[in-house]
């Protein structure tokens, strides 16, 4: 037999190649001195860059890669753009930051904190191209190692610490269940491919085959883990209050938009001919999640925390578009995950500037009184607790239209109006940080930098522990303000303008929609 080199289509895989060379300059480039962080910034940067300019000149291909293991099409390159997004604020909002600063020795390491944010990052991006068993595992595992290490990257402090660990322990449990499912997948359909899995099953009739459902089952609980869908959420309020707080905005935003990626591909693609076996447990996973997130908001100081429990609710509303297992269910679902980018975004933009200028860390009370003081941070946090809210002129309102439209139309009517009562019971804490914000008074910061005396808790938003490291050391200066406030503004800028004149996002979701629905 005559060997024959496989065909590597390099265009298609640019975007991966650029990521990975950057992830080795930015590595190299941590042994820089004094200069660190400015080197180290500017390269992770211009790889984000890079790999974002060539994955949008791929924009309208329709291939698969690496022998079938990765599709190339417009719902890949627009999650992997989404995660992009997400990590080049991670950034500058990690300037400044304990874990990025202070190593063992008291020398900075952005080198290794960046260089672990871009491996997550190439992991994510795989993980939005895969269409194979082994290949999905792969990445979401290249995705998630860096996160377990990222979370506990602050290690003077025991929050951070214990972050991770739980990360480390759930997130092993979730990808357990996950290769165990896919194993009873593989079993059943006798391929790895999520085309072939599809021919397989309904050739050979085993939907109703006890081992198929239980690998449907498990395959559905080991993603749900990793999206925080109820009531397999338990660690997300406590990992994103203990991170630091650059790793919990790059959490809460980039795994979601890759790890729903997989999870409607894999399900559209691989199940789809199974859509009435799984759609009504994906139903109920969905109703308990907008429940639970919910519910358990209201009663939470931190800010973290309270976003955590958001993240709950907004997942229940996002697996709405895979449950309608439909092209507009997915355009949909790529819309809301893109305005939430951009909500969320906003928001830990003003948290991570408010827990170095007050000594309450991501409590609440570190927004007390900011419409007075710093009205550049009001207006961003107030416009992302509206959109989450879904309250109309924002990108928000127009996401759960479309989610509840796609309930609609998939005969999934009471999960459109969960979404409705859900709105409706956020509002109780979203607008109580706005209530901080513009209703109660609050300490006078000195040029927009206030110095407490007192060092930020240990766990942000009132754990009696504290640094050990105090907090002037910890300040953010002027430059590092002004750029990340920039930032804010301009992430509640493309809520608002999403939200008055949604086309472009339409069509970028529209687009990402018929992909997945193009034939292969």
């Amino acid at each position: 037999m005559d060997f024959t080199a496989p065909d590597i289509d390099y265009a298609g895989l640019s975007p991966v190649i650029a990521l990975t060379a950057g992830l080795v300059v930015v590595l190299l480039a941590g042994l820089v001195g004094r200069a660190q962080r400015v080197v180290v910034s500017v390269l992770t940067l211009a790889t984000f860059a890079a790999a974002a300019g060539l994955a949008i000149s791929q924009w309208g291909e329709e291939k698969d890669l690496v022998a079938g293991a990765l599709r190339l099409d417009d719902l890949s390159i627009a999650i992997t753009l989404t995660v992009l997004l997400a990590a080049a604020f991670a950034v500058p909002f990690s300037w400044r930051e304990e874990a990025a600063e202070n190593g063992a020795g008291g020398e900075p390491r952005h080198g290794e904190f960046q260089s672990l944010l871009v491996a997550s990052v190439l992991g994510m991006v795989l993980l939005a191209q895969a269409q194979n068993l082994i290949s999905f595992f792969v990445a979401l595992e290249m995705l998630s190692i860096p996160l377990y290490v990222l979370c506990g990257a602050a290690f003077r402090r025991r929050g951070s610490l214990e972050s991770g660990l739980k990360y480390l322990i759930v997130g092993s449990l979730g990808s357990a269940t996950l290769l165990y499912g896919m194993a009873f997948i593989y079993g059943s359909s006798g391929s790895t491919d999520f085309g072939a899995i599809a021919a397989g099953l309904s050739e050979g009739g085993v939907f109703e085959d006890p081992l198929t459902l239980i690998g449907i089952a498990l395959c559905a609980t080991g993603l749900a883990f990793k999206i925080s869908i109820a009531p397999f959420h338990q660690w997300t309020p406590d990992v994103y209050q203990g991170a630091p707080t650059p790793v919990t905005a790059f959490m809460a935003v980039a795994t979601k938009a890759a790890a729903f990626c997989v999870f409607v591909r894999f399900f559209e693609v691989a199940l789809g001919p199974s859509v009435e076996s799984w759609d009504s447990a994906l139903a109920g996973l969905a109703a308990i999640s907008i429940i639970v997130g919910n519910v358990g908001a209201l009663g939470q100081d931190s800010l973290k925390r309270l976003l955590g429990y958001s993240g709950v609710a907004q997942a229940g509303y996002m697996l709405v578009g895979v449950v309608a297992a439909s092209e507009f269910g997915t355009s949909s679902l790529v819309f809301y995950l893109a305005a939430y980018t951009f909500m969320n975004l906003a928001a830990f933009t003003v948290i991570v500037l408010r827990e170095r200028q007050t000594p309450y860390g991501d409590d609440i009370r570190a927004v007390e009184g900011l419409g007075r003081e710093r009205p550049s941070l009001a207006w961003p946090l107030t416009i992302s607790m509206l959109a989450l809210a879904g309250l109309p002129g924002t990108a928000g309102f127009i996401g759960k239209l479309f989610l509840i439209e796609a309930s609609v139309e998939s005969d999934f009517t009471w999960l459109g109006v969960l979404i409705a009562i859900g709105t409706m019971v956020s509002l109780g804490y979203y607008l109580r940080v706005l209530a901080y914000v513009w209703m109660r008074g609050g300490e006078e910061t000195e040029g927009g930098e206030a110095t407490p005396a007192r060092p930020l808790p240990a766990i942000a938003g009132g754990s009696p522990e504290a640094d050990d490291e105090p907090l002037p050391e910890r300040r953010i200066t002027g430059a590092n303000c002004r750029v990340i406030i920039v930032l804010g503004i301009l992430a509640a800028a493309a809520t608002v303008f999403f939200g008055v004149y949604p086309d472009p996002l339409t069509d970028f979701a529209e687009a990402a929609g018929e992909a997945l629905a193009s034939p292969r």
